[in-house]
């Protein structure tokens, strides 16, 4: 498959929320990708459903709901609600994984868990059969603009060759310092889907930028 490209809107014009939407949606972005943080599972906080909700009367294309948020299975029915169409999860805050998955694939929304830097793959391997994704930190959560982690790379393999052992068609989304400057490797590792946020909006010319990162690989056919 073609990979997707996820603008992060953290990284937007909150000034001109509206502008950003439009160019987002005029351009050759598949997703939106919202980061909802709570100041308490991460060090920052950012918007909540009513946020998203306004979002979704913007956007053209599905939303990404990212959810750095400890006790996320109290909200996974209100951002569905809300408008996201993916909800991601974290393992680190989720006791009873299997359950929250489960939960999300209830309300109709593709299931998504991510994990931090410092949280091993091989921790997936019982559930990765119930997801459609798995978003891998490539910074520590909770702000934007950060360096990506190289060891990120490797557990892209990792992955990668849990989901072909497995047979099954997850797809690995990497977030944190994606740009032109490494989107190419982060690709061949056996990633799908690139988050870019300060890449995107904090260049010259944002739609260019999400045309760049869509052409690589494309006369390639990705894993």
């Amino acid at each position: 498959m073609k990979h997707l490209i996820a603008p992060s809107v953290l990284a937007a014009n909150y000034r001109n929320l509206q502008a950003d939407f439009d160019m987002v949606n005029r351009s050759e972005a598949d997703w939106y990708h919202v980061d909802v943080m709570d100041g308490r599972f991460v060090p920052n906080i950012s918007f909540g459903m009513f946020i998203v909700e306004f979002m979704k009367k913007m956007a053209t294309k599905p939303l990404d709901v990212h959810l750095m948020i400890l006790e996320p299975e109290k909200y996974i029915e209100d951002f569905r609600k809300a408008g996201a169409e993916v909800i991601t999860v974290h393992y680190e805050a989720c006791p009873h994984l299997h359950r929250t998955i489960q939960q999300i694939k209830e309300t109709g929304a593709k299931a998504g868990v991510a994990l931090n830097p410092h949280t091993p793959v091989s921790l997936l391997s019982e559930v990765i059969e119930d997801l459609d994704m798995v978003l891998l930190m490539s910074v520590n959560p909770g702000f934007g603009g950060q360096k990506f982690i190289y060891n990120t790379i490797p557990k892209i393999q990792q992955l990668r060759e849990m989901i072909t052992t497995k047979n099954t068609s997850t797809l690995i989304e990497i977030d944190g310092g994606v740009g032109l400057q490494n989107a190419e490797e982060i690709l061949r590792a056996g990633a799908n889907v690139l988050v870019a946020g300060s890449s995107v909006f904090g260049s010259a010319n944002p739609s260019e930028t999400i045309a760049k990162l869509k052409a690589i690989g494309k006369d390639e056919v990705w894993v």
